[in-house]
């Protein structure tokens, strides 16, 4: 059994998905203590838990610990991964992407494909919104031979929470290296500017302003303002750059008090700091791309980012606790490379 500090590093719910996941495919029993002892609240939040007893259901695991704020959990995997058709609800505004995120490399890893339901917040403050998985995580892992897509039926926003997204994953992926050390040139800007139970001058005005800013600073951009299904009142921007070798992703969500206009303002200025920037890997890719570059078909990757951030060097930590892959950080220059045990 491999014994994980929950509180290493930025000590929050990377650890534990990338533990769970990684015990799912190694068939590694794990037991993590002082789980999100970073935080302000720490223990198991509804998604944590949810993302817990997915992967256990997927792998027929044996769970201990597995409640609300619990700060401690044992897991030992009773099987492989088993694809199949899979439900799973978070029950309030958790992110249901670090759900997805939990379980997808384990699905593609299964023998056979596989529809998941998830329900909860699909666009919250602190975890990537669904519309990043879609448009920028998921395309660029395809690159890697995992194949997945999402699909958002309904949106869900803090604190009502409601959404919907289902993923469909191909399962016996063999997953390859990935070598992005340049973007290349700036193609073009896509955006979303979306609202739920709200009037339809609030998107149209987030649009606008985002699409000004972006044209004054000479770069081809389309922002698509929509209406669309929530339980709730809810917006935000959502926009997806793509070069010629790497896709980004930035998002700013509404909030009351906020005008529209500040809204689109906020998701520019990322965008225009990572662009000045020059690498390929925005600061939420640098630490997802980790885990499938670990699961290489023994190909090495090396990929440069943004940012060092304590993600990534506690999801490269939480990595090597496995075996799988030794994972070398170059500061200076930006270089993450990974190289396979296999």
């Amino acid at each position: 059994m491999i014994v994980i500090d929950g509180s290493y590093g930025e000590g929050g719910g990377q650890v534990l998905r990338t533990s769970l996941s990684l015990a799912a495919i190694t068939g590694t029993p794990i037991r993590i203590i002082a789980i999100r002892a970073g935080r302000s609240k720490p223990g198991l939040a509804a998604q944590h838990l949810t993302g817990v007893r997915a992967l256990a259901s997927v792998c027929q695991a044996s769970v201990w610990g597995d409640k609300l704020e619990s700060t401690f959990l044992e897991f030992i995997p009773g099987a492989p991964p088993q694809a199949g058709q899979y439900t799973f609800e978070v029950g309030t505004a958790g992110a249901v992407s670090l759900v997805l995120q939990t379980v997808l490399l384990p699905l593609a890893k299964a023998s056979g494909d596989s529809v998941v339901t998830l329900r909860g917040g699909t666009h919250v403050a602190f975890s990537p919104p669904v519309t990043y998985i879609e448009q920028v995580f998921l395309p660029t892992i395809a690159r890697m031979g995992v194949r997945a897509q999402v699909r958002l039926r309904a949106w869900g926003w803090y604190p009502k929470g409601g959404g919907e997204v289902e993923l469909r994953v191909t399962g016996s992926s063999t997953i390859s290296g990935l070598n992005l050390l340049e973007r290349g040139a700036l193609q073009k800007v896509r955006g979303l500017a979306a609202v739920t139970e709200l009037p339809s001058h609030i998107p149209n005005r987030m649009a606008h302003r985002a699409e000004n800013l972006l044209r004054e600073a000479n770069i081809r951009a389309t922002v698509q303002p929509v209406r669309e299904r929530g339980v709730a009142p809810g917006a935000g921007i959502f926009l997806t750059a793509s070069y010629e070798n790497s896709l980004a992703g930035f998002s700013s969500l509404g909030r009351l008090g906020v005008p529209a206009e500040k809204v689109a303002e906020m998701a520019v200025e990322e965008f225009f700091e990572f662009h000045k920037n020059g690498a390929p890997a925005d600061v939420h890719l640098a630490d997802q791309l980790l885990l499938p570059a670990a699961l290489a078909s023994s190909e090495r990757s090396q990929y440069r980012v943004a940012e060092i951030s304590t993600h990534l060097t506690t999801n490269a930590w939480v990595i090597e606790q496995f075996g799988v892959a030794g994972i070398a950080i170059d500061e200076a220059e930006k270089v993450v490379a990974v190289a396979p045990a296999g």
